[in-house]
Parts: structure tokens; C-alpha cells; sequence
């Protein structure tokens, strides 16, 4: 069984009433600490001579962690638990988004003008020249984030009402880090014609279309038809938001090490939409030895279970993830928890390079492997070298909308990784900080200024 961390994601709130005594406090704080729980915020609501009432933020592993600190906060002798609460489902009670007035109606002359009669004049404005429905309403600063519910983060097909926090903590994302207003658009379909339909009908309103948590293959298919046949971007942020970070984890990652990329042995597992993105991108990034391999192991073309999709991969050799190691400069891991095994490491090359970006397990934990490789990297936020789509999708929508461009090229997508990469100075560049924070200010401003830049090289910009 993997031990994970700790972490907010299972905080509790833990209320408490105790007798006013020497060590009764402590006996509480042991407690917690004997099952593994890791202490946070300590609050004094109130005290007098014969009790204390304060408030514990602890964080947990996972659910079962978090019952067994309630259960041995429980057990202590004189020790009230009064309430408890969790955290991240107190922080999503009533949704994290809301829709507010950019200006206030005060006054008669405000509603005239914001509303009828005078809201005719910019319609009829709109009418006789389209594009400015970019600077006359939301469009030029709004996003949908469109999903299906049908690979909702690691859990599978939930559908839309349960993949609606996504959306909401997605759209979260945009406004924080970009100033994009963003909405969820959770469709009750998961045919992809009518998916297809529908985000064209919708599309007027928005100025970019972020497609999330789509399953493959429906998803290469949708987005592919969209891109043909709307005249904004459309942006599957599970595929290329991936790669983005991912190339510029590996760009710093391997000058770290002294490799390069085009002749870098590389081996992704992992197949599905994030996977070939991935080794797209690294390939018109001018990586040449890349191996992809499935639950099956090596996509080969002797196998002839694969899709379309997977067979463009397909190679001469065969076999498992093990042997695609042998040799290999790099892995990533875009797959499942525990699939790769130190012994796999062990089999790669010197100053190996590790990637693994299962969430929330990692394909191997770092600690089995700190010692047998030169840099690992998770999606994890608790360990160093976070590979996380923020880095990317903020930037890349803000640079879009502020240039209108009508799509998104893969020009657009490696500019944006390199732009990405050039933020962690050579100084600074170490096995532990290949990648920026994703609360670097200067990521967003980075990224949409590569991305701007790109879109006018590629001819795809509005202005």
C-alpha cells in the first residue's frame, strides 16, 4: 500500500472543548499526531478558568486517515469534539463561482443605457460590423470549459453533475491567474456529434472553447472537427496543457543533465489523449526516439488491438514497459499508480530522468528512486517539480484572446512550453526546480506574450 502524504485536500476542521489544564491540549495534539495526522492552524476561540475551546486544522492521506483521527480525538478522556468539518467540502458548498455586474445600475440613465432602449443601439452596432461583439460584450475575455463527465480527473466516466466541480475549479483557475472569466458547460450527452453540435451553437458567446476530461478517443475526434469548424481556438487542455508543461519540465530537465532532446531515448506510458500529445509535442520539439507503451506494454506493430491513433506510434519493437527502459534517458508516466518498479529505473541510463504524473498516486513514489536517477518530477504538489496545467492554459488563453486569434497552432503550443522553461534562470536550475510555481507571476505574462507572438508568426492572429 502507498503512504501519501498528508495534504489539504483531506483537511478537517476539528472544534474542541477541553478542561483549562497543564497537558490536556498536548494529549489532544499527540493524539492526532499518533494516526498521521499533520497539524495546521491552531485557533483559541475562547477560554476561561474551567475550559478552552479551540479550533485544529489537521490534514489527512486520505478518507479512512481522516476517520481515524476523528476517532482518536474521541477516544481522549474530558476532550468534547464539538464539530467537525471538511474542508474542501465546506470550500465547494453553494459552487466557487459566481456571475456578477461588471458596473453598477444606480440610477434610471444606468438601465437605459445597460438595458433597453440604449442596449439596442450597440445590438444593431454588432449587426452591421460582427467583430465587435469582441469589444461590445464578453466574448473577447470569456471561455467555455466544455466536458462530457466521461474521464473525469483520474476517476473515470462520472458524468456531468459530477464533473461540474472541475468545471467550476477550472474556471476558478482562469479568472485567478489570467483575468479570463470562464464558465462550465457539464453536457448531458456523450455522443460526440451532438457534443460537436452543441458547442458550435453555443460558440457566439465565447471568445475560446477549453475542452476538459473527454474521454479518448471521442475526445481527438471532437476537437479536431471543432478546430475545423469554429473560428476561435478550441483547446483540449487534457492533451495539449499536458504536453505544454510537460516539454518544459523536459527542456530544463535534460540541460540539467547535459542530454538533448533529439537524441534523448524516450519512453511515455501511457496512450491515451495526454500520451500522444505528449509525443507529438516532444516530436515537433525535434525529440526522434520516442516509445509509447499501453497497459499492454510497447505500442508494436505487431500487435493489432491498436487504434488509429495509437497505431501512428506503433514501432518494430514489442514487448513490455520494462524492456522500452532498458537504455531509456526518460520516463513518463501519464498512466497508473505503481507501474513503474525501481527495478525498471535501475535498468535505464545514467542520469535518468523520471516523470511521473499519475495523480493522485504517481506511477512510482519518488522516495523508491531519489537516489537511482537525476530528476523526478510528479503532478503532485507536495513533492518538488510539480508538472501542473496552470503553468499553461492561462497564458495560452490570455495570449489568444488578447491577439483573437481564430485558432491554436502547434507553434503556439511549443512557444508557450519554451516561454514556460526560460523562467527558471541557469543559476537557479537544479534537480528539485526544473519547472516555475504555478503562483510565479510571471509565468501567465510569459506564455501569453509567446503565444501572441507565435499566432502572428503562423498567421492565425485577429488583429
Amino acid at each position: 500500500m502507498v503512504h501519501l502524504t498528508p495534504n489539504p485536500s483531506y483537511s478537517l476542521s476539528l472544534k474542541i472543548e477541553i478542561p483549562n489544564q497543564a497537558g490536556t491540549f498536548a494529549s489532544v495534539l499527540n493524539a492526532i499526531a499518533d494516526v498521521g495526522g499533520n497539524l495546521g492552524q491552531i485557533s483559541l476561540i475562547e477560554r476561561n478558568l474551567k475550559i478552552s475551546t479551540r479550533e485544529i486544522m489537521v490534514d489527512a492521506a486520505s478518507t479512512d486517515q481522516a476517520e481515524q483521527i476523528i476517532a482518536a480525538v474521541k477516544a481522549l478522556p474530558d476532550v468534547k469534539l464539538l464539530k467537525v468539518s471538511d474542508r474542501t467540502f465546506d470550500l465547494h458548498r453553494r459552487g466557487k463561482i459566481s456571475i456578477e455586474s461588471r458596473i453598477p445600475l444606480t440610477s434610471q440613465d444606468d438601465l437605459a443605457m445597460a438595458y433597453t432602449p440604449g442596449v439596442g443601439r450597440i445590438c444593431t452596432a454588432i449587426a452591421h460590423q460582427p467583430e465587435q461583439v469582441y469589444s461590445l460584450t464578453i466574448k473577447g475575455n470569456t471561455v467555455a470549459v466544455v466536458t462530457d463527465g466521461s474521464a473525469v480527473l483520474g476517476l473515470g466516466n462520472l458524468g456531468p453533475e459530477a464533473a461540474l466541480p472541475v468545471m467550476e475549479g477550472k474556471a476558478m483557475l482562469f479568472k485567478e491567474f489570467a483575468g479570463i472569466d470562464a464558465f462550465p458547460i457539464c453536457l448531458a450527452t456523450q455522443d460526440p456529434e451532438e457534443i460537436i453540435a452543441t458547442v458550435k451553437r453555443i460558440a457566439p458567446v465565447f471568445g475560446g472553447i477549453n475542452l476538459e476530461d473527454i474521454g479518448a478517443p471521442r475526445c481527438f475526434e471532437i476537437e479536431k472537427r471543432l478546430r475545423a469548424e469554429l473560428n476561435i481556438p478550441v483547446f483540449h487542455d487534457d492533451q495539449h496543457g499536458t504536453a505544454i508543461v510537460s516539454l518544459a519540465a523536459l527542456i530544463n530537465a535534460l540541460k540539467l543533465v547535459k542530454k538533448s532532446l533529439d537524441t534523448a531515448k524516450i519512453v511515455i506510458n501511457g496512450a491515451g489523449a495526454a500520451g500522444i500529445a505528449i509525443a507529438t509535442l516532444f516530436k515537433t520539439a525535434g525529440a526522434t526516439d520516442i516509445t509509447l507503451c499501453d497497459s499492454l506494454g510497447i505500442l508494436s506493430q505487431n500487435r493489432d488491438d491498436l487504434t488509429p491513433e495509437k497505431q501512428a506510434w506503433a514501432v518494430s519493437a514489442s514487448g513490455k514497459l520494462g524492456d522500452a527502459l532498458k537504455g531509456a534517458d526518460v520516463f513518463l508516466g501519464v498512466s497508473a499508480p505503481g507501474v513503474l518498479t525501481p527495478e525498471m529505473v535501475k535498468g535505464m541510463a545514467k542520469n535518468a530522468i523520471v516523470f511521473a504524473m499519475a495523480n493522485p498516486i504517481p506511477e512510482i513514489q519518488p522516495e523508491l528512486i531519489n537516489d537511482l536517477v537525476a530528476v523526478v518530477a510528479t503532478g503532485r504538489s507536495d513533492y518538488p517539480n510539480q508538472i501542473n496545467n496552470v503553468l499553461a492554459f492561462p497564458g495560452l488563453f490570455r495570449g489568444a484572446l488578447d491577439c483573437r486569434a481564430r485558432a491554436i497552432t502547434d507553434n503556439m503550443y511549443l512557444e508557450a512550453a519554451k516561454a514556460i522553461a526560460s523562467l527558471i534562470n541557469p543559476a537557479n536550475l537544479d534537480r528539485e526546480n526544473i519547472i516555475p510555481s504555478v503562483f510565479d507571476g510571471r509565468v501567465v505574462t510569459a506564455v501569453a506574450a509567446a503565444v501572441q507572438h507565435a499566432a502572428r508568426q503562423d498567421g492565425v492572429a485577429g488583429e
